[in-house]
């Protein structure tokens, strides 16, 4: 495990001498637990219905979910990641408040917080501090599964953190961005609501408007939560390593298929500021395609890309340099 079993820290805890308000520590734990438990809970219902035949989803329902899927996830990919953490491109007012309000509709916790804790993990990334690192002590069966689950989801249930203080400022500065961040219960609700109201006027029926909020809001909210998550966790222990980073951040394809090209983590970790991760040959990076699709329209200026040279000479380095 290159070196990692001997990294000794416990998960999911604060450095030395931080202390966690037991206030703000129980109602962080209160919202991860029913950000978690409800999308799932309702997934497994609405998948126990279908079977069953009780209450079946039509095409437009599931067309909700799959649209509201793509637009959601790319609001956290090319909007939350690497627009407003990492300042890959630049763009007009009028798509970051849409590329804003699609990621807070993924309900991943408010723009301040993502970008706050994902800062934290490039910082610290597969050592103390990191909030969702895979790596435990050793390298048993049973501590690789307690570090996939921390990695995945146990983390956000033991975690707490005031790193936006620092990590976060340019969000503070922006007011945009700041309002985006303060009106996200809103833009969650509405995520499950808006499908809910389209099947219903459709259909004229309030029960294929409680099938749109279900299929469309919450079973939506869980498929990409946890193809947002497989990152962290699958993205950090499964994959291959074109680039010898400091952490243990690999390269996934079927990570990337599900996740809009953010499988492609170990390039990510290279060149964390580029706006494209899919930097080999067959790596399909839907996220960059959107960015050259807003460039091309006028929308989106300033890409960071890498050089081809950089690229080449990159692997097997420890290269984080960045050619705007």
């Amino acid at each position: 495990m290159t070196g990692l079993a001997q990294n000794t820290r416990p998960h999911g805890r604060e450095g030395a001498g931080t202390q966690r308000p037991p206030t703000a520590a129980r109602l962080q734990r209160w919202i991860a637990q029913i950000t978690i438990l409800v999308p799932a809970v309702a997934a497994a219902g609405a998948v126990s219905l279908t079977i069953t035949g009780i209450a079946r989803p039509t095409w437009l329902e599931l067309g909700l979910a799959a649209a509201l899927c793509l637009v959601t996830q790319l609001g956290i990919t090319v909007g939350f990641h690497r627009f407003f953490t990492h300042r890959s491109f630049q763009t007009v007012p009028i798509v970051r408040l849409l590329l804003g309000v699609a990621g807070s509709m993924a309900a991943q916790g408010p723009l301040l917080f993502w970008v706050s804790e994902h800062r934290e993990h490039h910082q610290k990334s597969d050592s103390a501090g990191d909030p969702h690192s895979p790596y435990f002590d050793g390298a048993t069966v049973l501590n690789r599964l307690r570090g996939f689950w921390h990695a995945h989801v146990g983390w956000m249930l033991d975690h707490w953190s005031s790193a936006w203080h620092t990590n976060a400022r340019d969000i503070f500065s922006e007011r945009l961005s700041l309002r985006i961040s303060q009106f996200y219960l809103l833009w969650v609700a509405a995520g499950v609501v808006l499908p809910g109201l389209i099947a219903g006027i459709w259909y004229g029926s309030l029960k294929q408007a409680a099938l749109g909020a279900v299929w469309g809001g919450l079973v939506r909210i869980f498929l990409v939560h946890h193809a947002t998550w497989s990152v962290n966790s699958i993205g950090h222990m499964f994959g291959r390593r074109a680039y010898d980073t400091a952490d243990q951040s690999r390269n996934n394809a079927f990570v990337a298929l599900i996740s809009c090209g953010e499988g492609w983590h170990n390039n990510h970790h290279a060149f964390p500021s580029s706006a494209r991760h899919g930097l080999g040959p067959g790596q399909w990076d839907m996220s960059y395609a959107v960015i050259r699709l807003l460039a091309r329209a006028g929308l989106a200026h300033n890409l960071k890309l890498p050089s081809a040279g950089l690229v080449k000479r990159g692997k097997g380095s420890n290269s984080f340099e960045i050619a705007s």
